[in-house]
């Protein structure tokens, strides 16, 4: 199918377009959320071409087409949309109120993490940018690769690594944006609120004895001041007369917020930030083989249940910390073992349909985008999911063991990843890479699993 004609089947699906009350998608999945659960054809979803998994997430429901095609698929599907009537669609009361149901009931944490990683999703294309950048440049100082460049070129290294840079000298004030149109504030204030924390002059400041730290806390701080900032906004928005809202409600808010993130927020912020990252680089550094083997291992299952989305902010800690990222290339090796995996699956089965799938979905699992192989190859068949998942430990443990540190938060897998490493680490990374597509098939062939039917 192209995109156009799978926008139609999955819209045909759902049961129309009246039927969707919200359309998104991210790097791989076509997102929605529906008024009647009833007239979904989940069987028909699931075995349309070009549709290589299927994931629901509270009352969303996920699609996975692959990435780049989501946004195509999405786009398509809204102009259909917008060229048609909507229809009024009936509403099953009993699924309705199933689905409020599990709504009201539902654990808490899981969509308070969502929104947290809410907030750093759309700055995925930045740190992909700003990461490979990076790269490139620690690639151009070395002389044993390049000889001279360097020296001969010092001004396009220079703007090279601002390019590469740039994310992170912002990087506070988009956090505030994105976190307050997450937690439903005003955008531009969220950046205030960020700005604020993070200008300079705050260091000619002294309070209760000693300076002010511009920009201390990082993300953590500007994340807690924003969703006070939204909460106050929110709650003014009610009480203040229309004819005075527009003026007295920013002045307030940002008066009010301000006062509190400098006096207590950001102190706090400071703490939180400093333990999340001298707690995390201590765990690598004195855990070793365990603590890889232990984080990769147990990755892909915390993928499952979506409390990975809380691993976020301390990405983001570990680089405004100290520069680098030891966390995400182990994490890393938990898809890696999903290729081996998958490579032992394609070499044992017999089904044809399955065969197809793996073929196209393995040239995107090499490069990091490993969802098409959990969950239209190894999720399903069981037994392969938890031989890759013991191949991942097996790569964690070594990328631990070996130090093994990227220069971005997140954003980037796979083989691209090794663009980022820190420079000398290069070729220690691609040596786990191996070492876990290895374990990961070994680890697989040896389980086994059982071969579906044509």
């Amino acid at each position: 199918m192209d995109r156009q004609q799978l926008a139609q089947a999955i819209l045909l699906g759902v049961g129309g377009q009246g039927n969707i009350v919200r359309l998104e998608n991210c790097m791989t999945r076509v997102r929605l959320t529906v008024r009647d659960e009833a007239q979904l054809a989940l069987d028909k979803l699931k075995g349309l071409p070009g549709v290589s998994g299927y994931v629901k997430q509270g009352e969303q429901h996920q699609l996975i087409v692959g990435p780049g095609r989501a946004a195509q698929v999405v786009e398509s599907m809204q102009t259909l949309m917008s060229g048609a009537p909507a229809q009024a669609q009936p509403v099953d009361t009993a699924a309705r109120t199933k689905a409020e149901a599990k709504a009201r009931y539902k654990a808490p944490m899981s969509d308070a993490l969502r929104q947290l990683a809410n907030v750093f999703i759309p700055l995925i294309p930045a740190f992909i940018a700003s990461g490979l950048i990076t790269g490139i440049v620690n690639i151009l100082k070395r002389p044993d690769i390049v000889g001279d460049f360097a020296v001969q070129n010092p001004n396009l290294l220079g703007l090279m690594g601002i390019f590469g840079s740039a994310v992170f000298a912002i990087m506070n004030i988009l956090v505030g944006v994105n976190a307050a149109k997450v937690y439903g504030g005003s955008m531009a204030m969220g950046g205030v609120m960020a700005g604020i924390l993070s200008s300079p002059q705050l260091a000619q400041i002294e309070l209760f004895g000693e300076h002010l730290q511009p920009g201390r806390g990082g993300v953590i701080a500007v994340l807690l001041v924003v969703a006070l900032m939204c909460w106050i906004e929110k709650r003014l928005r009610s009480w203040l007369p229309g004819s005075l809202e527009l003026i007295l409600n920013p002045l307030l808010t940002t008066l009010i917020a301000g006062t509190v993130a400098i006096v207590a927020l950001q102190p706090l912020g400071g703490w939180i930030s400093d333990a999340i990252a001298h707690g995390a680089t201590l765990a690598i550094d004195k855990g070793g083989l365990l603590v890889g083997a232990i984080l990769s291992g147990a990755f892909l299952p915390l993928v499952l249940t979506g409390l990975h989305q809380g691993l976020v902010p301390i990405h983001v800690e570990l680089v405004q910390a100290h520069g680098f990222n030891a966390l995400l290339p182990i994490l890393s090796m938990a898809g890696v073992g999903q290729v081996g995996a998958a490579i032992a699956v394609l070499m044992k089965t017999r089904n044809a349909r399955l065969k197809q799938m793996i073929k196209g979905a393995l040239p995107v699992g090499l490069l990091g985008i490993g969802e098409p192989l959990i969950f239209g190859v190894t999720l399903p068949l069981g037994r392969p999911f938890l031989a890759a998942c013991l191949g991942g430990a097996v790569g964690g443990a070594l990328i631990s063991y070996w130090k093994v540190s990227t220069v971005i938060t997140f954003g980037l897998s796979g083989l691209p990843l090794a663009f980022t490493m820190v420079s000398g680490k290069v070729m220690l990374y691609l040596a786990g890479y191996l070492i876990t597509v290895i374990a990961g098939f070994l680890f697989t062939w040896l389980i086994g699993f059982k071969d579906p039917e044509e």
